[in-house]
């Protein structure tokens, strides 16, 4: 007979370590949304050290934690598949890219051992949670009994003895506890799921874990390990506000939307398209919303910002009324506050948290985005409401107009010449099909993506710009090919990278080579921080400490380039690499890679770009602040151009 649980009188019991325990607990976790079912926490991710490796490594071990096991036989569909990483942080990264991809309807575990494993969660968790994507974090941390104190890697604070380095990974997750004991999982574990499973709150999710609690044994209540569905649930509109919003279309001549990243999380891109249909109200869109409607779809204006088009810019500084839809209108979006100029304009945002749907001072229409777009579309059905067509000849016209400026920016005159950056996505634009999906975070190329790249699908835009982390690139796009490898054949993955991201965060090639993942990388060669180097141009600063160069007779960073073969390195690491040094050369390297059954690497140099053939510049401000005292010229000048634009910036009250 087996033995009951003092908790439940009654329930059978398992004797199982802490660790066995919730691993056993996490592999029978599922989401549904829609009817549709399916893992919550589907693999971990681990680095295995002393705080970690006897416990939720052996756990692993014990959940067959081989993720290529199939099979329906010997518990396999509660098996916990294992994924090996190389660096904390981009494991994280690779977390968040399958989140995404997943729709944030599966997610990923990461487990590290104390000390600098756990430290080095922190960026990725910010990451995820700034854009409001789930992991689940399993720091190992130092004994809860105390045995010796201090242990290894252990920081000792004189006014708290509760008190790890895990503790910095408070303010970046949604849900944070530590588990002191082990019948304190239970509780922890399903609020951790409640958290991952919330469409309005979910981020990282973080359980710390003793390494002493990790291995001591409980018995635990059966009911614990039963198969749970948590439900992602869809919020409809309260009456009154959907009321209002109807108002407030109703009464717009120049109405916008900013299309966000909450469209794609509620998979609400036919809605989005369906409501066009019936308004014709233009979509700008954020980065995160990008793919929000295709690029070729009549009422798509493109980027909106900072680095969005002239289009939608243009647009947003006669709005009358603009209409967010699950977007954060964060700095770059509303360029710094000096973006939305017209003094009537008005907010309405759907979004589901009231703490995004109130920015602004907007009319707040707090529901999932789906579901309140089909509401408001309904509600309008029967009152008549399309724009003035004048003003979608004015918006259909200016898009045409951009599109020439994109063909100009995309346009290879001469096949021998080495290629600018803005060439590159050229080529790989005629390349590419809606199966492609690209992935870019941090430096130049994200502004030029938002301006320039043509979304043909849904999800073939990535661009994290939430946190906008060098880095992220590679191990989300191995996130991506995680959640997109049912596909026979594979979708095609590109991760972009300039040389500064590249040296940032490479590690994970490794991994995408053990797992013979085609991942199709493109290093861009500039030899520095090209964004930066542009901004600090701007603002005084002058490129200094942008360029990656020798040091010159004077102790500067004007020397020569340095000799460092990035190409070699990504060989080095097991990938294979093309080498392309013209427009010919890059056209054909694209093209094999695109077609190649493993991780492969394209490597080529850029030329900086004239003002003729270069991206068309920023269509909008960002506020960065200039010295307001200086003695050199350049910074003198800058602060005269920020004083001058900073002067437009206006609160939305």
């Amino acid at each position: 007979m087996s033995p009951t649980s003092p908790a439940n009188p009654g329930c059978p019991t398992r004797r199982l370590t802490t660790a066995q325990a919730l691993v056993a607990f996490l592999a029978r976790q599922y989401t549904e949304r829609d009817g549709r079912r399916q893992r919550l926490i589907s693999a971990t991710w681990g680095i295995f050290g002393h705080g970690n490796v006897a416990g939720i490594g052996q756990a692993l071990v014990e959940a067959g934690g081989d993720r290529r096991k199939g099979g329906a036989g010997n518990g396999a569909a509660h098996r916990m598949p294992y994924l090996q990483g190389r660096n904390e942080q981009a494991m994280v990264h690779a977390a968040v890219g399958y989140a995404r991809q997943s729709g944030r309807l599966s997610a990923h575990a990461v487990t590290t051992s104390i000390g600098p494993g756990a430290t080095n969660l922190v960026t990725g968790a910010a990451l995820a949670t700034i854009n409001r994507l789930p992991v689940l974090l399993l720091p190992g941390d130092t004994f809860a009994t105390r045995p010796a104190d201090p242990v290894l890697q252990q920081l000792e604070v004189e006014y708290a003895g509760d008190v790890s380095v895990n503790d910095c990974l408070r303010p970046v997750s949604r849900y944070f506890d530590r588990i002191t004991r082990p019948e304190a999982l239970i509780p922890a574990a399903l609020q951790a799921m409640r958290v991952l499973a919330d469409p309005a709150g979910t981020g990282a999710v973080t359980l710390a874990l003793p390494q002493d609690v990790q291995a001591e044994a409980y018995d635990w209540p059966e009911e614990f390990f039963a198969e749970r569905d948590w439900h992602v649930r869809r919020p409809a509109p309260d009456a009154h506000e959907l009321e209002a919003a109807v108002r407030a279309v109703r009464s717009a001549r120049r109405p916008l939307i900013v299309a966000g990243g909450g469209i794609r999380h509620s998979a609400a891109e036919e809605t989005l398209a369906a409501f066009t249909a019936a308004t014709r109200i233009p979509v700008a869109s954020t980065q995160a919303g990008k793919g929000a409607l295709r690029h070729d779809h009549p009422a798509d204006v493109g980027g909106i910002g900072h680095t969005g088009t002239a289009t939608a810019d243009e647009l947003a500084r006669t709005a009358d009324l603009v209409i967010g839809i699950g977007t954060r209108f964060s700095d770059f979006t509303t360029a710094s506050g000096t973006l939305f100029a017209n003094p009537a304009v008005r907010f309405l945002h759907l979004n589901i948290t009231g703490f995004d749907a109130h920015k602004l001072a907007a009319l707040p229409l707090v529901a999932d985005a789906r579901v309140g777009l089909e509401a408001l579309t309904a509600a309008l059905a029967g009152r008549g409401y399309r724009v003035d067509p004048a003003y979608e000849t004015e918006y259909t016209g200016a898009k045409e107009a951009w599109e020439e400026r994109v063909e100009a920016s995309f346009a290879t005159p001469d096949p021998t010449a080495r290629p600018t950056q803005t060439q590159v996505l050229g080529l790989l634009d005629a390349l590419v099909t809606e199966d492609d999906i690209l992935i870019n975070a941090a430096g130049s190329l994200p502004g030029d993506l938002h301006k320039l790249w043509r979304t043909r699908s849904r999800d073939q835009y990535h661009v994290e710009y939430g946190y906008s982390c060098m880095g992220y690139e590679i191990p989300a796009a191995i996130g991506v090919l995680l959640a997109a490898e049912a596909r026979t054949p594979p979708r095609p993955v590109w991760a972009l990278v300039g040389d500064g991201t590249y040296l940032m965060n490479p590690t994970e090639i490794v991994t995408a080579v053990q797992e013979n993942l085609p991942l199709k990388l493109v290093v861009l060669q500039n030899h520095g921080y090209a964004s930066i180097g542009g901004l600090s141009d701007s603002v005084g600063a002058e490129r200094f400490g942008t360029a990656y160069r020798h040091r010159d007779a004077d102790g500067g960073f004007t020397g020569p380039p340095l000799p460092v073969d990035l190409a070699a390195n990504a060989a080095s690491l097991g990938m294979r690499v093309l080498r392309a040094t013209t427009v010919d050369d890059l056209r054909t390297a694209l093209s094999e890679a695109r077609d190649a059954g493993g991780p492969t690497c394209v490597y080529v140099e850029t030329e900086t770009p004239d003002t003729v053939s270069g991206p068309p510049p920023a269509q909008a401000w960002w506020d960065v602040p200039v010295a307001e005292t200086a003695s050199r010229p350049a910074a003198v000048k800058a602060r005269e151009e920020y004083d001058r634009q900073v002067a437009a910036r206006r609160r939305h009250l």
